[in-house]
């Protein structure tokens, strides 16, 4: 009986204040991030949505501090390949020494930070607080990872999400971050602001943000409500501060179509005009049919510059590194010692050029040594937004140049990036327009006596 009321009370959700009144704030932080520290300690289950280069580490490391200093027990970060170091960094130059990088699952000090990947080396019961550094890289992982992270955040008192990019193109998915953080749940979440064409809620359905839409009349409420457990913001004004530190340097887009020179369609048919690629089928078809192209393109944009070659296929990788002999390739077989290995070179700049995929190492790194990337585009607008705010973020002196390079039949995977875009805008535009409303969630009393039959 106790095991089932302790699971019914695990599935219960509601909003309020599980955290506490601030005890640290650091000297260094600027007065947005001072707010952002004091709201999310005082919330104690938060996701801080705040986009690349407004600070993020330093937050996070505010946060466990001030979970240390008022518990004197640990606080875990779950970081992306690479990452660690730079909270390393950070922590140094926050004067907090009780941190360590654990590998194995061993430590030390109060504050451990390791990998996603690495998470099951380590026990729950040994934390009171755990930080997700770019929580979105979730999806990216399979799903054993995932539903181990998802498990692990669900067990800590003290939980927080942080990412620059709270599901742009599917408002649902912000359904997993409110459940993760002990908040209304993902299918819940479904019922009360979202509805489909088959009117029905089926959480089996992996296309679900493709036939899930939000309630025209709920969209105020949805957007309050997801106030409700997180801050937003894109520049420092989003939560009422100067955005003079925080002006980028131009970003400059450019666009490299290359021909198919293949008059063969995905059918096998013979064609007289390479078609527009439609269908997920279609484009894989079209990028296979012309990788060497691009990748030819590709080598001549980034010769002799610093550069990041953003690819998706193992092939396009291997002809990379075949054209480009000072590039160092970065695949999924190798381990996470000698990734790790490459993108600590390139970061300390002893390796000019890389070769890597965005769902991979797009999230969280500083790369504001290198100014210049080749990107190969997908669908996906995450990986896309991710890959180049690497380089052009705060602390970038010089302008960003991100050369795309494209097939003439994949115009409509631009297209879709484009639209994606416009939505993330709009999600933004919406978090922060309704900052300040409040969401009363409203429930039904089952007050009234229960009419039984008369022949009972």
């Amino acid at each position: 009986m106790k095991e089932y009321l302790e699971f019914l009370e695990r599935k219960r959700h509601s909003i309020g204040e599980f955290g506490f009144s601030a005890n640290y704030i650091p000297d260094i932080a600027f007065d947005f991030q001072k707010y952002i520290i004091e709201k999310s300690i005082r919330k104690g289950r938060i996701a801080v949505f705040a986009d690349t280069g407004l600070g993020k580490t330093l937050i996070q490391l505010s946060i466990a501090k001030n979970i240390i200093q008022e518990t004197n027990k640990n606080v875990l970060i779950l970081t992306p390949l690479a990452v660690a170091f730079q909270f390393i960094l950070e922590a140094d130059n926050l004067g907090i020494d009780d941190i360590q990088y654990s590998k194995d699952g061993k430590f030390t000090k109060k504050i451990v930070i390791c990998n996603y990947e690495r998470l099951h080396y380590f026990d729950s019961k040994d934390f009171v607080g755990v930080i997700c550094d770019e929580s979105s890289i979730l999806k990216n992982f399979d799903g054993k990872i995932k539903d181990q992270v998802t498990a692990f955040v669900k067990k800590i008192p003290y939980r927080f999400l942080s990412t620059a990019t709270p599901s742009p193109n599917d408002f649902i998915e912000l359904g997993t971050s409110s459940e993760a953080l002990g908040y209304m749940g993902y299918m819940d979440m479904l019922g009360k602001f979202f509805k489909n064409n088959q009117n029905s809620v089926d959480s089996t359905n992996r296309n679900i943000g493709e036939k899930f839409y939000l309630k025209p009349h709920a969209e105020k409420d949805f957007f309050s409500w997801v106030n409700q457990w997180s801050i937003m913001c894109k520049m420092p004004s989003d939560l009422g501060f100067s955005n003079e530190r925080y002006q980028l340097p131009k970003l400059i887009t450019n666009k490299h179509e290359v021909k198919n020179q293949s008059f063969i369609d995905v059918d096998g048919q013979i064609q007289m005009f390479v078609p527009i690629a439609k269908s997920m089928t279609e484009v894989r078809h079209e990028q296979k049919m012309t990788e060497k192209s691009r990748s030819e393109k590709a080598v001549e944009l980034a010769n002799g510059k610093t550069s990041v070659y953003w690819c998706n296929t193992n092939n396009e990788s291997k002809l990379l590194r075949e054209m480009d002999k000072d590039a160092v390739e970065i695949i999924g077989s190798q381990s996470i010692e000698k990734k790790e290995e490459i993108l600590l070179a390139f970061a300390n700049q002893e390796i000019d050029r890389i070769i890597t995929k965005a769902k991979m190492t797009s999230f969280g790194l500083n790369w504001q040594h290198c100014n210049h990337s080749v990107f190969f585009p997908t669908w996906s607008y995450e990986q896309y937004y991710q890959a180049i705010r690497r380089f052009w973020r705060f602390g970038q002196k010089r302008d960003v140049t991100i050369d795309l390079v494209i097939s003439d039949g994949q115009k409509r995977v631009l297209d879709a990036l484009q639209q994606k875009t416009q939505k993330a805008i709009e999600l933004h535009e919406n978090l922060t327009r309704n900052v300040n409303s409040i969401f009363v969630e409203k429930k039904k009393e089952f007050n009234k006596s229960i009419i039984t039959p008369n022949f009972i």
